[in-house]
């Protein structure tokens, strides 16, 4: 019973997709909008368990945590800070999905889905053994597929589903496949027994191929180039609720894991991944940069400017300091803010356009659409100038703290060159950010003021609270993440 409080976060959110899912078999389409208040309920209740147990952490240590149900799940101030990571952005899309599920007889199977994904998420972030990792993995991503093709009636949400469907099934493959070589040399799940016996991976050959492997299969979840060509058109697709799930949730999950895998388990190899770090961090982040310049649908350049957000994220892997590891999990936390904030200042102006039947409503999230939203929509025109100039890295904003550590390490660990390249990208990416504000606040206006609906309204105001507050008060976040970096380092 001991062990089980301390997966009460898991509990609750579980509990929660559940009941949603049960009462939903008797509402009418039209009571089902209690739906949204019940799973919202729940995971503030889940956020509160999780701080809460940032306390009993301190009496323990940091750094030691809780081992339970033999040491296959950990919770440590890592896991814990990850899962406040999902639980922001399922709050956050659970808010918006308010509106967006307005009067739909498929409700309960939204909310079940999204709180089954972020469940799955949660117990990645503790895991701590092979088995359990891919098993949640995979509880997320076949949440997460379901919810991608949402819009059955939509043919990009379809396409977008479909390809992350097929190429998630073969990173999925490939991962099992390298999680199984790391089985089969050292003859343990055990992430800490894997840890513990370095030489049975060093004199193996087979260790080698394990890395390509995973590398190969954490690069599609955390879409790393060349493995993100399923990022765009999945994006663009889905729901813009779904993209924010996507983006700022799902993309964490894979770099949690990836930091309990690579820096933990395979320590021993360090060398070989570092290397294949370090040159997809650069290719990610400069890749993502130029492409998004490019483009004129708004979700399609937030897909781009998330794979190059996850290149700057991944410099954590390349430089490997406990600052830089630190300023990689502050910045996991930084991106879910902005980006899903992002996403869901889109899904108001997806809604406006569809709404209205006006404009192009093949691409409503094209960049016309955003034309005088200054005017016609205030807030959400100066909610998306706080997150993009957030993921641009302007100050004061969760964007430039996590930017000013992550990039300062690597500057303080010789990596002056790597450092140089992502500053350049970032002031690349004010480019195509500026050109959405342009568009939003200096030409005008096509058509009459429209007031963002409530859900929408509130989901932007908690984003851009916590861009706000990371950026003006950051110590707190900076310490939580730091503290989270030494749980992968030897003590």
């Amino acid at each position: 019973m001991n062990e089980l409080m301390y997966l009460a976060p898991e509990i609750v959110v579980v509990a929660t997709g559940l009941v949603v899912l049960l009462a939903g078999v008797f509402l009418s389409p039209q009571s089902k909008n209690v739906l949204g208040y019940l799973a919202t309920l729940g995971i503030l209740a889940a956020l509160f368990l999780t701080v809460k147990s940032f306390g009993l952490l301190t009496m323990q240590g940091f750094q030691i945590g809780y081992s339970i149900f033999s040491e296959a799940l950990n919770v440590d101030a890592l896991s814990q800070f990850f899962k406040l990571v999902f639980l922001a952005v399922a709050l956050i899309v659970s808010i918006a999905a308010i509106k967006y599920n307005e009067n739909s007889d498929h409700t309960e199977e939204f909310y079940t889905l999204m709180l089954f994904a972020t469940f799955g998420m949660m117990i990645v972030a503790s895991a701590n053994d092979l088995i359990v990792l891919f098993v949640a993995f995979e509880l997320a991503s076949l949440a997460t597929y379901a919810l991608a093709g949402y819009e059955k009636q939509n043919p990009r949400s379809l396409e977008g589903a479909m390809k992350y469907f097929v190429i998630g099934s073969v990173s999925a493959a490939l991962m099992l496949f390298g999680l199984s070589f790391v089985y089969g040399a050292t003859g343990t799940t055990s992430i800490p027994l894997i840890a513990a016996n370095p030489g049975l991976l060093i004199e193996n050959p087979i260790g080698l191929v394990a890395v390509v492997l995973l590398i190969a299969g954490f690069g599609f979840k955390m879409a790393l180039v060349p493995f993100h060509m399923w990022a765009p058109d999945t994006y663009q697709g889905s729901p813009s609720v779904v993209s924010a799930l996507l983006a700022a949730g799902s993309k964490k999950m894979g770099f949690v894991a990836a930091f309990r895998i690579f820096i933990v388990a395979l320590a021993a190899l360090q060398p070989d991944w570092q290397l294949a770090f370090t040159i997809l961090a650069v290719i990610t982040m400069t890749f993502g940069n130029i492409v998004a310049v490019a483009q004129t649908s708004v979700k399609r350049m937030l897909a781009y400017s998330s794979l190059a957000q996850a290149g700057y994220i991944a410099m954590a892997f390349a430089v490997m300091t406990p600052v830089a590891l630190g300023g990689g999990i502050m910045y996991a936390l930084a991106h879910a803010f902005m980006k899903a904030g992002a996403f869901i200042a889109a899904a108001v102006v997806v809604w406006m356009v569809t709404s209205e039947k006006k404009g192009n409503l093949d691409v409503p999230d094209h960049l016309d659409s955003f034309r005088g939203l200054g005017k016609r929509m205030p807030l959400a025109a100066l909610s998306m100038t706080v997150f993009v100039f957030a993921l641009a890295g302007i100050p004061p904003t969760a964007g430039f703290m996590a930017k000013f550590v992550l990039f300062s390490s690597t500057i303080q660990a010789g990596m002056i060159w790597l450092a140089v390249i992502a500053i350049l990208n970032s002031a690349l990416s004010l480019f195509y950010y500026a050109r959405l504000v342009k568009y939003m606040y200096f030409l005008p206006p096509e058509g009459k003021s429209v007031s963002v609906p409530f859900p929408y309204a509130a989901a932007l105001l908690v984003a851009v609270a916590g861009v706000l507050v990371m950026g003006i008060w950051p110590d707190p976040f900076i310490k939580l993440a730091m503290e989270a970096a030494m749980v992968l380092l030897p003590l």
